[in-house]
């Protein structure tokens, strides 16, 4: 078995706001295996910023993989507990090799015959724009629109209210995400404002990390709390049991990506739904290799709600790809 990657630069069609900044580009890494004239493909999708492997020695780390690539994937695992991106690659390349073609995770999905329904994602930007964004989305038939909030609360709220006013929550599903924009004593304000215009949920309302205060806010909330950003760099499994036993969310979010790929994500939801906590996957600016195998994963999972995997058109020169989005239904091309 041998083992090479390459770095590649996406590149976004628009600048991307969100509460740590406009994105222009996106960095990410490709991994081929080969064995017997066969080859799997993987995406190592480092999010520069946000990874627990943004590290100086990412790309080394990278190159002895490629080295050991022969050695046993439970010593591999272990090397690699501290770069979620590069085993999640690795996990990709191995069920490639295996299933050939585009299959990462073979299903009634990837033989054409199911879809996955997915939310409408919201940017963040003046009023205009982002009401824009959701004109565009309720035209093509989305029931759940996800919404970034953050930077200019007053202005995301009125975009909110108008919505509400023209959507009762049967028609539209309303889902927020903060990126840990607020601190504890404003997103007390904020989770009242939001229950009063119904929403779903609110992801990460105030910065990871602190577990006592996030306990406290998912305790007394009116808006259910989903944990995002809070989920990276838990490796060990009694630590992410700790981690929602202590914080008790409504709900954690899974970026296979950065919680260290199919496996942990497989952790995370055991633990979830043994303490009776919901949960959903989401991309996280993969490329379209990353986001196929994600999407995969994601039908074998049985969940039926609504999946955050609507960022394959965002970038210019992004690879082919092999899922095609009909209205709010994610289907697999065949």
């Amino acid at each position: 078995m041998k083992a090479e990657y390459f770095k590649y630069l996406l590149e976004f069609k628009r600048p991307s706001g969100t509460s740590r900044g406009v994105l222009y580009e996106k960095e990410t890494f490709i991994l081929e295996i080969s064995e017997n004239e066969k080859k799997g493909v993987g995406e190592c999708a480092i999010f520069r910023g946000l990874s627990f492997d943004d590290r100086p020695d990412y790309e080394e780390k990278l190159q002895w993989l490629c080295e050991n690539i022969q050695k046993d994937s439970e010593f591999l695992k272990e090397e690699l507990k501290e770069f979620p991106s590069i085993w999640f690659g690795y996990e990709q390349s191995v069920l490639n090799l295996k299933h050939g073609e585009n299959l990462y995770f073979p299903s009634e999905f990837t033989e054409g015959k199911s879809p996955i329904i997915i939310n409408g994602l919201i940017w963040m930007g003046d009023i205009h724009y982002m009401e824009e964004q959701i004109q565009e989305k309720l035209e093509k038939g989305f029931h759940c629109i996800k919404l970034k909030i953050g930077v200019d609360w007053k202005s995301e709220h009125e975009v909110l209210q108008k919505l509400r006013e023209k959507f009762s929550k049967e028609k539209l599903e309303l889902r927020v995400d903060a990126n840990g924009g607020f601190n504890k004593e404003e997103a007390k304000v904020v989770l009242q404002q939001l229950a009063d215009l119904d929403i779903h949920s609110i992801e990460q309302p105030i910065k990871a990390g602190n577990w006592i205060d996030m306990a406290e806010l998912c305790a007394e909330t009116p808006t259910p709390i989903a944990l995002d950003e809070e989920l990276i760099g838990i490796i060990d499994f009694n630590e992410k049991k700790k981690l929602l036993q202590t914080i008790n969310p409504q709900y954690i979010i899974l970026k296979p990506a950065l919680v260290g790929g199919f496996s942990s994500s497989d952790e995370w939801i055991s633990l979830a739904e043994e303490l009776n906590i919901g949960w959903w996957i989401t991309s996280a600016l993969e490329s379209n290799i990353g986001l196929n195998a994600i999407a995969q994963y994601t039908f074998t999972k049985k969940n039926p709600m609504p999946q955050g995997l609507g960022t394959g058109s965002l970038f210019v020169n992004n690879f082919e790809s092999d899922l095609e989005l009909r209205n709010e239904l994610l289907w697999f091309k065949i």
